[in-house]
């Protein structure tokens, strides 16, 4: 990042926080029953870990402090490995889609209030809400089936759902208590969950088996069922499935896997991007003529090879983001080791950015950088959705992967000892 860029960021900030205390030194009345403050930052999931970190979203995303998603792990122990199926899938999972870790936290975000985290533990196959003052569990939540994956929220933030993989299933559950809402029958395993249109419909997107070795074009159909489910946010009810099998074919690219993976709509809804397995590009999906309208395809990293098997969980390219203008996508090129920002129209990549092994992409709290997780160096990096290039690093946990905006109190600087 250039130093000036840098200066300039931490100076605006300065001046916010400079007119908050003006304000408070003036006494301004503050009503008795006002919510407490709240400050925005963004999760880090650290997975092989067991930790998230807090850090600044926008500026030089500066670690705010460290919390354990993992406090109750000992019990949770002790139930898996005296319930032989448990331990099984268990075992599976860490030697599987873990790469020989266990899977500690998958997807978080935090509460309307801001006083707690609510979190995906796929090993442990459940999802729990940890409050962030004492670092204590405030629900458990165990999913259907032996591991639970990616989360979507709501855009008032009060329901959270949760894709139970081995069982095919979503689960919608209420933010605060983890009360479960609905449920809804999904494709072979489930993986994003993405509410749209302010929260009227829920995409879940399914990726099929992706940890075994049957990765040849020919063998494709040995992946399983693979499909969009949109549903009824309020019923709960399948609206609508899409198979993009048909429609890749109906494009010409029938070499391509039908299993989406990251995906990300237009501000208006109209258009999905979305990645698939072992493909090192994206797609473009028109919602309204149901035609896939453009594939970009990005450049190959020589030193990554093309052996099928080699990728990670089938994710040749795992991350995807937009600016929230819509004008830009930022890529993150998982097993080709770098991060690019591309021009919406034109699709035109920027600068590719190297990257270490970079597992998810998100947007800062300003909008104005993208956020990747570099799981290979354990760090995550922002690159300026204008220029392309990187604006600076931040080092986290062990193999960091989702990262989400949120908040918490505005005083917060970690969990009570």
């Amino acid at each position: 990042m250039h130093p000036a860029t840098l200066s300039t960021r931490r100076y605006r900030r300065l001046l916010t926080a400079a007119a908050a205390a003006a304000v408070i030194a003036a006494g301004t009345a503050v009503p008795a029953n006002a919510a407490p403050p709240l400050r925005e930052v963004m999760f880090v999931g650290n997975n092989w870990d067991g930790t998230a970190d807090v850090v600044d979203s926008t500026g030089d995303f500066a670690r705010i402090g460290r919390i354990n998603v993992i406090p109750d792990k000992a019990r949770r122990l002790a139930e898996i490995y005296t319930n032989p199926i448990e331990l099984i899938y268990y075992l599976g999972i860490r030697q599987g889609p873990g790469e020989g870790h266990d899977q500690y936290v998958d997807d978080m975000y935090s509460t309307p209030d801001g006083t707690a985290m609510v979190v995906s533990r796929p090993s442990f196959a459940d999802v729990v809400s940890i409050d962030l003052a004492t670092g204590k569990i405030r629900w458990r939540f165990p999913v259907s089936g032996y591991r639970s994956d990616h989360m979507g929220i709501s855009p008032d933030g009060t329901k959270v759902a949760v894709s139970a993989s081995t069982s095919n299933t979503v689960h919608v559950l209420d933010i605060d208590t983890g009360k479960q809402l609905g449920s809804f029958t999904t494709g072979d395993k489930p993986h994003e969950n993405i509410f749209t249109n302010g929260g009227k419909y829920l995409w879940n997107m399914s990726i099929g088996e992706v940890n075994n070795d049957f990765d040849a074009p020919s063998q494709d159909w040995l992946k399983g069922d693979r499909h969009i489910t949109i549903v009824d946010a309020s019923t709960y009810r399948v609206v609508r499935t899409v198979d993009m099998r048909s429609r890749l074919d109906a494009f010409g690219r029938s070499d391509l896997s039908d299993a989406v993976r990251p995906a990300v709509f237009s501000p208006d809804f109209s258009k999905l991007y979305f990645q698939v397995s072992f493909f090192n590009g994206f797609i473009e999906y028109d919602i309204a003529t149901d035609k896939i309208t453009r594939v970009k395809t990005l450049p190959r990293n020589p030193a990554t090879g093309d052996d099928r098997t080699t990728f990670v969980n089938d994710s040749r390219h795992h991350g995807l983001s937009m600016s929230p203008d819509g004008t830009r996508l930022c890529v993150a090129g998982t097993m080709d080791d770098y991060v690019t920002v591309v021009d919406r129209a034109g699709l035109r990549e920027g600068p590719l950015v190297p990257a270490s092994k970079p597992y998810w992409a998100t947007v800062s709290g300003d909008g104005r950088d993208c956020l990747i997780s570099e799981s290979g160096a354990d760090r995550i990096t922002a690159i300026d959705f204008t220029t392309g290039e990187k604006v600076t690093s931040v080092a986290v946990g062990d193999h960091p992967q989702r990262v989400r905006l949120a908040h918490v109190p505005a005083d917060w600087n970690g969990p009570a000892d």
